[in-house]
């Protein structure tokens, strides 16, 4: 199963969701690790250490860093940007989905958008 973490800005509420529906799913959120306001780069370099994909409704800054992080061929475990107007239940599934369903290291390297 993939570990995750929630960026800063990620939706609580889909979260809280992602947990209730599966409780034993290893996320973090990026604040609870204290680097809450912390760069971009930071942020993924963090996740690439801890072997965790991020999950994130920034499409505009962040995903352009994760895009520049796997053309320099640094590690990166993947991230998984949620339109912020994907109905809940639809993003709980996808990100489960995605969850349960692929390899450790099968998003390295990538930006995947959801919904799937």
């Amino acid at each position: 199963m993939l570990r995750l973490c929630a960026d800063e800005n990620f939706n609580n509420d889909l979260v809280r969701g992602l947990i209730r529906r599966m409780p034993d799913l290893d996320i973090v959120r990026i604040q609870d690790v204290g680097l809450g306001g912390t760069e971009d780069q930071t942020v993924l370099e963090w996740c690439a250490q801890e072997r965790r994909v991020l999950l994130t409704h920034d499409v505009t800054t962040l995903i352009h860093q994760a895009y520049a992080r796997a053309a320099a061929h640094q590690p990166m475990r993947g991230v998984f940007a949620v339109s912020r107007a994907v109905p809940m239940r639809r993003a709980i599934e996808d990100i489960l989905l995605l969850a349960e369903c692929s390899l450790e290291d099968e998003w390295e390297g990538q930006v995947r958008f959801l919904p799937l």
